[in-house]
């Protein structure tokens, strides 16, 4: 699970370009949206597209994703349940 973590970690930084954020900065633990990384909807949307494109994975309501959008420790393991390749 730590491996897809730092993955995620990875994928974000360069997909959403925040590349004055450092990976290891980010704790699995630490909050995606507002106080945290500072992701919004736009932002969301891309991870989307990561799941989709890079893990198999269809998101057919992006409102359900909340729950998997907390931290990166909740990303993995819906990516881990989910994914296809």
């Amino acid at each position: 699970m730590e491996n897809l973590i730092e993955e995620l970690k990875l994928k974000i930084i360069d997909r959403l370009n925040l590349l004055e954020i450092d990976p290891k900065d980010i704790g699995p633990d630490d909050p995606l949206f507002n106080d945290g990384l500072g992701l919004d909807s736009i932002d969301a949307l891309e991870l989307v597209v990561i799941f989709e494109k890079d893990y198999g994975i269809t998101v057919t309501e992006i409102e359900s994703m909340a729950p998997h959008f907390r931290s990166l420790t909740t990303l993995a393991e819906f990516v881990k349940e989910n994914r296809t390749n």
